[in-house]
């Protein structure tokens, strides 16, 4: 069962600051409903929204409902290599890595079994507020 408390936020807060900080970008990290670790990225010297745009922009059903994405995005945890390139893809990478410390994922899909030690959000910026580039 996916799990998550503040005590594992904290141990894992120190390196995404840094991450964030190598690449001049601001995000808090939250949890929610005790299985979710959430990062809201809120601007940033990376324009990810853009990057996101041209690389699935040729990509069979790469924009979501036909529209490329305009203020905000929240990209797949595990497809986020197919949606990024150079820069933001390194930092996503990171990211990622770094979110999924210590975590695991003994789930099977075909005996509908999921087992994982919490989940991963990442948002760029919000539904109420966009995400600026920096």
């Amino acid at each position: 069962m996916a799990y998550m408390n503040q005590y594992k936020k904290a141990k894992i807060a120190p390196v995404v600051k840094a991450i964030l900080k190598k690449y001049r970008m601001k995000g808090t990290l939250s949890v929610r409903n005790h299985s979710t670790l959430v990062l809201s990225i809120k601007e940033g010297s990376l324009d990810l929204i853009s990057n996101y745009n041209e690389t699935v922009a040729n990509a069979p059903g790469g924009f979501r409902g036909g529209n490329p994405a305009e203020n905000y995005l929240s990209p797949n945890p595990y497809w986020y290599q197919d949606h990024f390139s150079g820069e933001s893809l390194k930092f996503m990478g990171e990211l990622f890595d770094a979110l999924n410390d210590g975590n695991h994922d003994r789930s099977d899909i075909q005996t509908d079994y999921f087992d994982v030690g919490w989940y991963v959000d990442v948002n760029v910026g919000g539904w109420n507020k966009p995400y600026l580039v920096v």
